[in-house]
Order: structure tokens, then sequence, then C-alpha cells
């Protein structure tokens, strides 16, 4: 059964990593070779990335995440039944993170004195200014050749690298740390206590005519499912409603 997968953070860390996901798929699908039509789409999530940055100790709370995921690897590689190969590739990987992070300055920090990123950043904070015609600075580096654009997004890709690897490595084990259960709900309404949780993953086979809203926190949470919009805007379904949910 195919199915559509919501995913909703029960904390504000979890909701920054997953901001910051989908922030960096949005920034790397912005091809070279599509960047004159693509450039804001690339430029709001690079610049989101950096005010998610500024506006939260991301560094810190990563830093913390992946020592605990470092204690977690080193207890379960004393299991006979661990795949010893995988866990010390990823048990490498987070320890070499971690080190990078601890760094007197996050690799990402040197984009700060980048002149034309700060430039165009200008720009894009007043609302509406993003046009091309607002920025002569930066139509000048969309008509350079497609090889010196590729090589400038992918140095300040490359920056945030160690960002993008921390973050999903942590959101890999967080999601593999429950399987999904069948729910059967008589009104299309669900709660339940929410202690100890960090993110609820629910599937919904892609043929229903409802989607799910969550509301709710570490310590108890709802979902309730909604039909569609229509003239008069949104309803609650009242019919019962199957779904799967991954409680992580």
């Amino acid at each position: 059964m195919a199915s559509v997968l919501y995913e909703h953070p029960l904390n504000e860390r979890i909701r920054n990593y997953l901001k910051l996901e989908q922030l960096f798929a949005q920034a790397k699908n912005c091809l070279p070779e599509q960047i004159a039509t693509n450039y804001q789409v690339f430029f709001n999530a690079l610049f989101a990335i950096f005010d998610t940055l500024d506006r939260n100790d991301i560094r810190g709370e990563l830093i913390k995440d992946l020592e605990k995921l470092e204690q977690h690897l080193v207890i379960w590689s004393k299991s006979p039944e661990i795949n010893s190969p995988v866990l010390e590739e990823n048990l490498q990987q987070v320890v070499a993170l971690i080190c990078t992070l601890r760094g007197n300055l996050p690799p990402w920090h040197v984009l700060k004195d980048d002149k034309l990123l700060a430039s165009i950043k200008q720009r894009f904070a007043i609302q509406g200014g993003s046009s091309i015609f607002d920025l002569p600075q930066l139509q000048f580096w969309l008509s350079r050749p497609i090889d010196r654009i590729s090589t400038d997004i992918s140095l300040w890709l490359s920056k945030l690298a160690e960002l993008e690897q921390a973050i999903g490595l942590i959101m890999k084990f967080l999601r593999q740390r429950s399987g999904y259960d069948t729910i059967n709900t008589e009104s299309g309404f669900y709660q339940d206590n929410g202690e100890g949780l960090l993110l609820l993953r629910i599937k919904v086979d892609e043929r229903s005519q409802h989607y799910p809203t969550v509301s709710g926190n570490k310590f108890r949470y709802s979902i309730r499912f909604m039909l569609p919009c229509d003239k008069t805007g949104r309803k609650y379904s009242s019919q019962p409603t199957t779904f799967e949910l991954a409680r992580c």
C-alpha cells in the first residue's frame, strides 16, 4: 500500500533539525545549470539556514546529541548480533563530527565573511527585495560561466557539510527508534502520552481523502484528521480512520 508520510517534532530541537533537513534538500536540488531561474529558492534556503544557526545553539545541541549517540553505539557494539562493520563506520563518523563541531569556530562561520553572500542577504531580508533588477551584483554572478557558479555553490555548501551530516546521522537513528503500529480510530481523532518521545511519524494511505494535524509536546500529543479545504474552509473528519504511527 502506497502511503504519504507525515512527520511532527515534539520539541524545538527536533523541529530545527527537520527544518534544516528540508532547507538543505532545497539548496542542493538547485542545479547550477538552472540557477538563473531557481536562484531565489537556493538563496532563500541558504539564508534560512544561516538565520536558523544564528537564532539557535544548533552546534551545542548537535554535540550533545552526537555524544549520546556515541555512548549508545559503544553499548550496542557489545551485542553479539550487531553488524560490527556498519556500527564501527557510524561510530567513526560520530567521533569525527564531534571533533569538528567542538572546534573554536564551526566550518560555516567563514560564510559570514563572504562579501557576495553578505550583500545579497541584505536585499533578501527586505520583503520583495530579491528581484533580479534590485541585485545587479547577483545578476553579474549569474552571468558567469557555469563551472564558476558550480564552484561557488559547492564551496558554500561544503562549509555546511558537517552540519548536514550530523543532523542526518542523528535523525537516521532517531527514526529507527520505533517501528510502525497500525492505529484505528472511530472519529478521526487520536491522543496518547508523549513522555520520552521526540518525533511522530504518521503514514496515511495515499488514496485517503484526509490528512493529519498534530498538536502536543513531550508530555502529550493528539492527532486529528482533516478533510481538504473547500469553500467553507477546513473541516474535521469524523469518519473511522486507519493509519500507521511510529513513536520515536
